[in-house]
């Protein structure tokens, strides 16, 4: 995939940085350290600028961060409460004030939760859906979505302008990084889905 990109930022340039990094929002897989830091390089060695980098990238980000938004919007509290209250409901033991829970916890801490998200990879694109399902205010949802990938463009970029050639390694380390992130975040839904389990259909057996 790495090639991919690479072939693809440079035939494209800005539109090719848009575009990728608006499909890395609602396609994580697609790793944007790859697409920062490589277009970090170019700037080195082609027509395109650090501030252009910069912007056009949070642009694409912002993009692909409303399209998650607006499907979480489709996600609406009330069509999760019919599903609750529905046979995949009932299957897992699922109740409203569950739901209710969780949208009372993202309506207080929902700010902070979305600006620090977008600096963890994967994390940071599927925040934007319970922003979106919690209805948070559209301006409020840009504004802190844009300031976020903003700081986390300008770091991948200029780390990728100030590697040089040795641009891949840096794309590694934060490669990394993200795959730590994922084994973390995959052991603790696990254990809460373990403790949600023993929790709901211990005390129904009980």
């Amino acid at each position: 995939m790495q090639n991919m990109i690479v072939d693809f930022i440079d035939h494209f340039g800005y539109l090719g940085v848009f575009l990728l990094i608006t499909l890395e929002n609602v396609f994580p897989p697609i790793p944007s350290e790859v697409v920062l830091t490589f277009s970090g390089f170019m700037t080195l060695h082609s027509s395109m600028t650090l501030p252009g980098v910069v912007v056009v990238a949070t642009l694409g980000s912002v993009a692909g961060a409303i399209i998650l938004y607006a499907v979480g919007r489709l996600l609406s509290i009330e069509r999760l409460q019919r599903l609750i209250d529905g046979r995949v409901g009932q299957l897992l033991h699922f109740k409203r004030s569950d739901l209710t829970k969780t949208e009372q916890w993202f309506t207080k801490r929902g700010k902070s939760t979305l600006f620090f998200c977008r600096f963890i990879p994967i994390v940071r694109s599927l925040i934007s859906i319970p922003a979106g399902t919690t209805k948070m205010p559209f301006g409020q949802f840009l504004g802190l979505t844009a300031a976020g990938t903003l700081i986390w463009n300008i770091v991948l970029v200029a780390l990728g302008h100030h590697a040089g050639k040795a641009w891949t390694q840096v794309a590694g380390y934060v490669d990394s990084f993200a795959k730590i992130i994922l084994i973390v975040l995959v052991i603790l839904i696990v254990v809460g889905s373990a403790y949600f389990v023993k929790k709901r259909f211990g005390s129904k057996n009980s």
